[in-house]
């Protein structure tokens, strides 16, 4: 647990200047969500999953606006169901008790609310969905379990190994930072290698070099210099995964 407590706390949670956001917030039977469409038709759609600071969090709806602009209706809904997020002046003693009742492999009832909101309210006829750290599980989760996922991209999510983590229905793309020192590079190669062994569908992993836990949802004015060239690679990359089977 306290392993699971440094992955989705490193280097997240701080201050970050105030963000205008593009979307607007809406109420999806029980879940409120950020929702931000292109300023075009489309019937393609995705799916963010925030971390474990929210729905709200300024980072996280910079990147559903970033989404959008490619043309995609992109929604961010409150997978912790109107409870309190982790905030970075919460206790870290306490994580453990926190993450008990926001456990990212809970999360198929919400997934399935978006889902049909998505088709049946916005017209979406295909949908992908990305995650960041607590969503990268959670996304890792839901390629396993729901077809309804065109594809999917997880990012910096932490690797639990058992047979059941490899057989994935349908693409999915595995992004990490070569310096998360809470995702140790053993764990990548494993993934890799059960991968190759079970997976019968499109995958692909890849880590940038320098990178720490939480670096692709910074927003511009938080970039460091050196990190901005794989900071947009990554987001590139993202970008590319969902366009190419989306």
């Amino acid at each position: 647990m306290q392993q699971l407590s440094a992955v989705f706390l490193a280097n997240r949670g701080t201050k970050r200047s105030h963000y205008g956001c593009l979307g607007h917030e809406v109420q999806i039977d029980y879940l409120k969500a950020y929702v931000c469409r292109p300023s075009f038709s489309t019937d393609k759609a995705v799916i963010v999953v925030h971390d474990v600071f929210g729905w709200q969090f300024p980072d996280i709806r910079y990147i559903v606006d970033l989404i959008a602009g490619h043309g995609f209706i992109t929604i961010c809904p409150d997978f912790f169901k109107g409870t309190k997020p982790w905030t970075s002046t919460d206790h870290w003693a306490d994580f453990p008790d926190w993450l008990k009742n926001h456990d990212p492999m809970k999360v198929d009832k919400e997934a399935d609310v978006v889902l049909k909101y998505l088709k049946e309210q916005c017209g979406a006829k295909k949908i992908g969905i990305v995650g960041f750290s607590w969503g990268g599980m959670a996304v890792h989760h839901l390629m396993l379990k729901n077809p309804q996922l065109a594809a999917g991209v997880s990012l910096y999510g932490i690797v639990r190994d058992s047979e059941e983590r490899y057989r994935l229905l349908n693409p999915t793309f595995f992004i990490f930072g070569e310096k998360d020192h809470t995702i140790a590079l053993d764990q990548i190669f494993l993934l890799e290698d059960k991968l190759k062994q079970y997976c019968k569908v499109p995958y692909k992993i890849k880590v940038y070099p320098g990178q720490v836990h939480g670096f692709a949802q910074l927003k511009p004015e938080d970039m460091k210099p050196d990190d901005k060239p794989y900071i947009e690679e990554a987001r590139r990359d993202m970008i590319d995964w969902i366009k190419m089977f989306v």
